[in-house]
């Protein structure tokens, strides 16, 4: 669940906003100190003049919030609605975890494909395809009538998705300088929360009370408001050339390598365990495709292409590498605990879905602002490495409490151990974002945004994998300790999804309903402790992150027109 701002818009831009300090004698000098020093570098706090948003730049920002609230939205409605939809379309556990997961796999693998096209064919046209295909999408998933529409449709959104989440943080840094970017980045972010917590709540109200078919309806408004606004507003310079020379400028071999590649890599972790077992060829053969070809990707990217999908530049500090791991990282965290969290709800704690949707507020609520309120300070003190080790110290402890969560935990406190997870991601949002940035430098920022959203969307797709692997494992040795039950465990460990119906489809007074629940409770404990342990590592890698300077020009070729 990432994650997730010019001079007076009436004037043109000027090629440098921002005065170097005279303590640095240039940027490039000052950025060189990155790779020559491990000491870190002392900042001094300047302010940014010539910074002020007019009419158009709102107006351009609110057409950014629109297309990343509705892709939010689509994100977690679908989670809580599983159980239901699955039993509607007459699916089996397989399918209903499959559209919950193509969407995920779609929107990370052309993440960087939309980014490097933006460069040839310009930002609004790709924004506004991805917008077509997401909304193409939504009406597919909507009127299906079996699974396999569903996946088609929900595969579908996950492309456009991929682009508009790319995309929007791509415009951001053509838009506003590096050192104002943190409470821009914020309002997404709480945009993106806003989605995030409506998403539960309205997935639970339609599936529950209307028809799961709305999940996807609803998204329909908010694209018809996009498609109008996007033209209108984000008037951007466009890119030079003719379009052949266009598009043979294009990296093709590698747009073509890198999805194929991340998705060979991503599918068996998806299905491993649950459609085939780890040591299956089904899961080996296309998990080591998939190393082998990102190692193409790597080498072919480096050395071949005149304009690449993705430059290696961006990887050349200790700083870029230890976060773009970290962002990995939370991204698996985020996406477990949004995944994982109302299951625990349904399935342990017998709540509805929309009461679930409710119960993970305290996590995803404090997400949001926490981000928004870190990025102002950033941007106020230039600093920024504070909010990357503070998140990530507060990430560890949040997710190590969770391994408190027991079917008998009382609502205060599980609300209370619910608060720290969200206040430690939400710190991390804005403090890696600005890492990655900084240490990429303003001719390849836009690449380094992509990167950031790539990593982490990367991340929530193992995330999902990974939990589902631990969670299945684990679930099966705690069912094998009752022997009413141990016969039926491999059966019943599949899936964690499934087994909210079956729970909830057992009396209340069955001894082998609490059986299951309290397998579910620890086998869930297992995975929040995985996932610290995880946390810890990000933490510790994380030292390696340098204090770099906020105070750079802003360089884009695609910034407003002066009309």
């Amino acid at each position: 669940m990432a994650d997730l701002a010019v001079v007076e818009l009436a004037v043109p831009f000027p090629k440098s906003v921002v005065p170097i300090s005279s303590t640095h004698s240039s940027i490039s000098d000052y950025q060189l100190k990155e790779h020559a020093s491990s000491a870190a570098p002392i900042i001094e706090p300047t302010s940014v003049p010539g910074f002020s948003p007019g009419w158009r730049f709102y107006a351009i920002f609110g057409s950014l919030c629109i297309i990343t609230l509705v892709v939010a939205l689509d994100a977690t409605t679908i989670s809580v609605a599983l159980p239901i939809i699955s039993q509607a379309l007459h699916g089996s556990a397989i399918e209903a975890f499959w559209s919950g997961t193509s969407f995920l796999l779609a929107c990370t693998v052309f993440q960087p494909t939309f980014a490097a096209f933006s460069y040839s064919f310009g930002r609004k046209p790709m924004i506004l395809f991805a917008l077509m295909l997401f909304t193409i999408g939504a009406i597919v998933a909507a009127i299906s009538e079996n699974f396999t529409v569903l996946l088609g449709g929900r595969s579908i959104q996950g492309v456009g998705a991929g682009g508009m989440i790319s995309l929007t943080e791509v415009v951001v840094t053509d838009l506003i300088p590096l050192r104002e970017r943190g409470k821009w980045f914020g309002f997404l972010s709480i945009t993106w929360a806003v989605g995030s917590v409506s998403g539960p709540l309205i997935g639970g109200s339609f599936a529950g009370s209307v028809s799961w078919r709305w999940i996807f309806w609803i998204n329909l408004p908010f694209c018809g408001l996009g498609f109008v606004t996007i033209p209108l507003f984000l008037r951007l310079k466009k890119p030079q050339g003719e379009l052949y020379d266009k598009l043979v400028s294009v990296d093709w071999v590698g747009a073509a390598l890198l999805p194929a590649s991340v998705t060979s890599f991503l599918i068996p972790l998806s299905w491993g365990g649950v459609m085939y077992s780890w040591s299956s060829w089904r899961t080996l053969v296309p998990l080591m495709l998939g190393v082998f070809g990102l190692i193409g990707f790597i080498v072919f990217e480096s050395s071949i292409p005149h304009q690449p999908l993705v430059r290696m530049e961006i990887f050349k500090s200790r700083t870029a590498l230890a976060n773009y791991f970290g962002i990995t990282v939370h991204g698996m965290l985020l996406w477990c605990l949004l995944y994982y969290l109302p299951l625990y709800y349904e399935a342990v704690k017998d709540y509805s879905p929309l009461i679930s949707g409710v119960a993970v507020l305290p996590e995803t609520f404090t997400v949001a602002p926490t981000a928004l309120v870190a990025g102002i300070l950033i941007s106020i003190s230039g600093r920024f490495r504070w909010a990357v080790w503070t998140g990530w110290s507060i990430t560890v402890l949040g997710m190590g409490l969770l391994y408190l969560l027991s079917p008998t935990t009382s609502i205060p406190a599980w609300i209370s151990l619910n608060l720290l997870p969200g206040l430690g991601i939400g710190l991390l949002f804005p403090g890696m974002e600005f890492a990655v940035q900084a240490a990429a430098g303003q001719n390849d920022v836009a690449y380094a945004a992509a990167m950031y959203n790539f990593m982490r969307a990367f991340g929530q797709s193992i995330g999902v994998a990974l939990g589902g692997a631990v969670f299945q494992s684990q679930f099966k040795r705690e069912l094998a300790r009752y022997p009413e039950l141990s016969g039926k465990a491999s059966q019943l460990s599949q899936d964690a999804s499934s087994l909210v119906q079956l729970i909830k489809a057992m009396a209340k007074d069955q001894p082998e309903r609490a059986m299951i629940v309290h397998a579910y409770a620890d086998s869930l404990k297992v995975l929040w402790a995985v996932m610290a342990g995880l946390a810890f590592v990000a933490l510790v890698v994380s030292s390696l992150t340098k204090g770099l300077s906020l105070d750079e020009e802003l360089v884009t070729d695609q910034g407003l027109r002066e009309d």
